[in-house]
């Protein structure tokens, strides 16, 4: 086997709490800016779904070279991984570069374009956050580079230490800016700009430096290869396109829910912060996936990849059972944490529980288990059943729960669990028919 259990445990566990420090950035943010009111905590949860979006989009083409780095290292060609790595690095770096110039130079209209009329107070909330944070965009571009490529040699211990670096960072920052210059918005979007920073420039340092087995050693290794890059967007196109589109179409939700009054928006914020801490373990296992399965194919191993899946789905399981079942006890609670008004108090304990609910059966399937199709080179599949689920099922279903039959931010989400349903159940028959394993990343 290519992975022993003592291999699994180096990946995974570094995996889990990266995932945790990561999340807990958003969660540090969320928190701080509460105390300036509902009117922050919505212009900032705006914002946040299009820095999600951009973000996505860079996890998407980190994955399409993960996947790439990992077979080629799979086959025993280190000098491929090597250059992949490099151009990796130069796909991603562009990218990021060219939205932190478009967020910068037509802030305003990207906001009221996608969430129209909002109150004043909010909008410029969100201006501001939306400003200060997609400066930060490059040096996460790196970062996420710099992770995918370490994760792909099994190591995930890297990015897992300098994620403990940036939330130090940003938590210092927030105790700083927030509590001590008392600047709010401004505050949480200066803490967060300059742990990305920080983080950006330790990973550079890292992936150039002799603890990376296939680390860049020319400058000219950086210069754009065709036939490289194309493998990558091979994966990265359609994983980015399917990212894309599925934040595209939680905008439009979001974009719902903001009809539905501050307190809706404020509630619906805080459901996604709290809840991206339940999905952490599943998460985690999708990540791993990617390292395990494209080893596997690069090497032949088809019969380990569906094995290792298994195995992987099965852990995944465990941890969101035992995440989702706190979740839903102690929702009431982890609500209360948030500096909400009594209405949306209420919502968010709602739709936590719901979604507590209904993630114990259905969300490894939805997100975990499309890793392992993706890591084969199976990435079309996994855009078109995404792309589609998401207009058909969540977008429109959470019109007609959430504004047709009147059940508001509780229909939205019944939305989305409509759209992890049809995900399942797609994914499911892709992976038991085994035509995913007869697509390849490296042709």
């Amino acid at each position: 086997m290519l992975f022993s259990r003592k291999d699994l445990r180096k990946l995974i566990i570094p995996l889990m709490f990266e995932q945790l420090l990561a999340v807990s950035v958003g969660m540090v943010d969320t928190l701080m800016v509460s105390q300036a009111g509902e009117a922050a905590i919505s212009g900032v949860a705006l914002v946040d779904n299009i820095n999600r979006l951009i973000i996505q989009v860079m996890a998407a083409l980190a994955t399409g070279g993960a996947v790439v780095c990992s077979q080629y290292i799979g086959k025993r060609e280190e000098g491929q991984a090597q250059k992949s790595g490099a151009q990796l690095e130069t796909v991603l770096v562009i990218f990021a570069v060219t939205m932190m110039m478009i967020s910068l130079t037509c802030t305003r209209p990207v906001l009221r374009f996608v969430f129209g009329s909002v109150d004043e107070s909010v909008m410029e909330s969100a201006i501001l956050y939306f400003m200060v944070t997609s400066i930060s965009f490059p040096f996460l571009g790196i970062y996420n580079a710099g992770a995918a490529i370490f994760r792909s040699t099994g190591n995930s211990s890297v990015s897992m230490k300098i994620s403990v670096l940036m939330n130090i960072v940003n938590v210092l920052g927030n105790a700083v800016f927030v509590f001590g210059f008392h600047w709010s918005v401004f505050g949480v979007a200066f803490a967060t700009l300059l742990s990305r920073v920080v983080a950006g420039i330790a990973m550079t340092i890292l992936v150039l430096g002799k603890s990376n087995p296939i680390r860049i050693r020319h400058i000219s290794e950086f210069i754009p290869d065709g036939s490289i890059i194309g493998k990558i967007l091979t994966i990265g196109i359609p994983s980015g396109i399917e990212n894309g589109m599925f934040q595209i179409g939680k905008l439009s939700v979001t974009s719902m829910v903001s009809t539905f009054g501050t307190a809706s928006i404020a509630a619906n914020s805080v459901g996604y912060t709290i809840i991206d801490f339940a999905n952490i373990p599943a998460a985690s296992m999708g990540l791993a996936l990617i390292t395990i399965v494209g080893q596997c194919v690069g090497a032949g191993e088809k019969e380990q990849a569906v094995s290792y899946t298994k195995r992987i789905l099965k852990y995944a399981y465990i941890g969101d059972w035992i995440c989702n079942i706190i979740l839903f006890m102690m929702a009431g609670v982890f609500s209360s944490i948030f500096n909400l008004s009594a209405e949306a108090h209420g919502i968010a304990t709602l739709i936590l529980r719901c979604f507590s609910v209904t993630s114990l059966f259905i969300w490894p399937l939805s997100f975990t288990l499309s890793n392992a199709l993706r890591a084969s080179g199976d990435a079309t599949f996994t855009m078109i059943v995404s792309i589609a689920s998401m207009w058909i099922f969540r977008v429109g279903s959470s019109y007609f729960f959430g504004v047709v039959l009147g059940l508001g931010v509780l229909g939205v989400w019944i939305g989305m669990f409509v759209d992890w349903a049809a995900r399942s159940v797609m994914f499911v028959w892709r992976f038991r028919s085994g035509r995913w394993l007869e697509r390849k990343a490296l042709t």
